[in-house]
């Protein structure tokens, strides 16, 4: 015999539709003449083999899929298929996790990431990925979405992984092959909305219209029922990385969680994951993504925090986007000052409680340099956001001479905190990465064509600049060529970003997460940025003529260097424009007694 369940408090009647034959579901447990019931209906159904499809009707309405469904091989709004976990033979069985902190973390989208656009595909791509250096691999939301190809941050079925990938087994092979090279894996999830198509409301109270979010009525995780929809986050969570392996979560938007109860949805999470990863004894991360610019995200529970182990910094990537590329508008127009970027470098947040020209209202929290590890926060000149949701899709490289990409990666390779390249990222791919959905539901796919459309009037694009989500070839001209990798100027690039991983894994100042031992000194109107990490200076010159920056103490040679006429004066360094550099300086000597 096997169990259905499912959680429909509303409901008056519900039936499991199982191979075409339709059982009653009973309440579980019954309710009392006096009380409400759990709102859990089950049968049990007899000669029930792995494969099979099924699906709920409540009160006589349509068969929908599973809420916690496993596979759905006919797509969003088909029939759910039973899965057994425990049937793929994993190889893994000494991995033990992939830490924070020392970490490189790799961010890619599977459907783009190859031309296949697969698990399998990917997983050919891996020995490039050790061979760079990375240890972690982050990949981009992979729960079954609508139709074929999309970003996923419009997942439907949240417990399924997308069928076009290859399914369950898919990912479990990926995972089991990253650990096989030493790589981590972590999943991008989506808990602050769920994709619009979803039909989850049939079943429950699962979202409320007490809060609102960008999506429209948010997650219900604090008003009556959502006891049960926290557990159905949560769970979810814990299912990604008990039973597909993987070593932590990044989670997407966290700002968006809408909870007011006095136990944060974040904090109870993050209790649950660190409890699951004392049984399964390996270590588990969280990382959030939040605009919030709010330490306490990171701090530990027992101090007041939500106890997540990571986030992503904007700051950092924005004052060091606004200081290569020039650009000033939206979020930008605080930074590309060299004193953003030398306080984002030492100081995290660049808005840590001061005005935001943008947000036309003081914003952030400072950070407690003393106190707070800087491999918490996690770097980067470019992400899935910060190319993707551009008019056009353009990649820094797109626009930005090779010079000047060698000096913005050198800023995040050396920098204090846990950098993330994007895919392509580290041979300065120009291939765009664009917005696409595949919408199969007309009227939504018009909605967001327009709505795209109508996003950047206000930067000056017209309609026609502005690929339409729905073509299918916008989807096709965000593939990576890899072919480029191995030609000019890309294969200079390659190698810039060969030598700065192997000097950060090198040299323990870079990988050093004490804030309190990073100074940075610089000049606004020559454009230069001198960075000390205990006996390592990090020279970047953005300006228009060479500089000579004192290094304090006496060069004993350079590392690395972006152009060949960096070069050393005994305590002085000369740094031609566009050039980034890290010079080594004597060690000081102990004071005699």
């Amino acid at each position: 015999m096997t169990t259905f369940s499912v959680w429909a408090p509303a409901a008056s009647k519900a039936e499991v539709e199982v191979a075409g034959q339709r059982y009653p579901m009973s309440p579980d447990p019954p309710a009392a003449a006096d009380e409400a019931g759990s709102g859990w209906w089950s049968a049990e159904v007899p000669d029930v083999a792995v494969g099979i499809d099924y699906g709920f009707r409540l009160d006589d309405g349509d068969t929908l899929p599973d809420p916690r469904s496993l596979r759905q091989p006919f797509g969003i709004k088909g029939l759910s298929r039973t899965y057994d976990h425990s049937a793929f033979r994993w190889t893994d069985g000494r991995w033990r996790g992939g830490a924070l902190h020392g970490t490189l973390i790799y961010e890619l989208h599977v459907g783009t990431f190859t031309a296949e656009g697969t698990f399998d595909a990917a997983i050919g791509r891996l020995d490039h990925l050790r061979d760079l250096g990375v240890h972690t691999v982050e990949v981009m939301p992979v729960a079954a979405f609508p139709g074929h190809h999309g970003w996923g941050y419009d997942g439907i079925n949240l417990w399924a992984v997308h069928e076009p990938y290859g399914g369950p087994d898919g990912l479990k092979r990926f995972v089991d092959a990253c650990h096989a090279r030493g790589l981590a894996v972590l999943l991008d999830v989506v808990y602050n909305h769920v994709g619009i198509g979803n039909r989850l409301d049939a079943f429950g109270p699962y979202f409320t219209a007490a809060h609102v979010t960008p999506w429209g009525p948010a997650v219900n995780l604090d008003q009556p029922g959502s006891d049960e929809v926290r557990a159905f986050l949560i769970g979810n969570a814990l299912m990604w990385l008990r039973d597909y392996h993987l070593d932590g979560l990044r989670l997407d938007a966290v700002h968006a969680l809408e909870d007011h109860r006095a136990l944060h949805f974040l904090e109870e999470l993050a209790a649950e994951v660190r409890a699951l990863a004392a049984l399964l004894n390996r270590e588990l991360i969280l990382i959030a993504e939040s605009d919030t610019n709010d330490p306490r995200l990171i701090t530990s529970s027992e101090a007041g925090g939500y106890g997540l182990t990571g986030v992503w910094s904007d700051d950092f990537h924005h004052a060091v986007h606004a200081a290569v590329t020039g650009e000033r508008h939206g979020y930008y127009v605080d930074f590309g000052s060299m004193a953003a970027l030398a306080k984002t470098y030492t100081r995290v947040y660049f808005h840590d409680g001061i005005w935001s020209a943008f947000r036309g209202r003081t914003h952030g929290r400072q950070v407690d340099v003393f106190r707070v590890s800087a491999h918490r926060f996690v770097s980067y000149l470019q992400n899935h956001d910060q190319v993707g949701n551009r008019a056009t899709g353009d990649r820094i490289s797109a626009d930005l001479s090779a010079d000047l990409i060698k000096v913005a990666a050198g800023l995040v390779l050396t920098g204090p905190y846990t950098p993330m390249l994007f895919m392509g990222e580290e041979w300065g791919a120009d291939t765009p990465w664009q917005y696409f959905t595949d919408h199969i539901d007309p009227w939504l796919a018009d909605a967001v064509a327009e709505g795209r459309r109508n996003e950047f009037k206000d930067f000056g694009w017209t309609a026609d600049d502005v690929p339409d989500p729905q073509d299918k070839a916008t989807f096709l001209h965000s593939k990576l060529d890899w072919a480029q990798r191995d030609r000019e100027p890309h294969l200079g690039i390659l190698a810039w970003y060969g030598e700065l991983i192997a000097l950060r894994r090198a040299r323990p100042e870079l990988t050093d997460p004490r804030l309190v031992r990073v100074r940075a000194d610089f000049d606004e109107g020559a454009r230069w940025l001198m960075v000390r990490r205990g006996r390592l200076r990090i020279a970047a010159n953005l300006g228009t003529r060479t500089v000579r920056l004192p290094l304090g103490q006496p060069g004993t040679g350079v590392l690395v260097a972006s152009s060949p006429d960096v070069a050393i004066d005994n305590d002085t360094v000369a740094v031609p424009p566009a050039a980034f550099a890290v010079i080594e300086t004597r060690a000081l000597r102990p004071a005699s007694g």
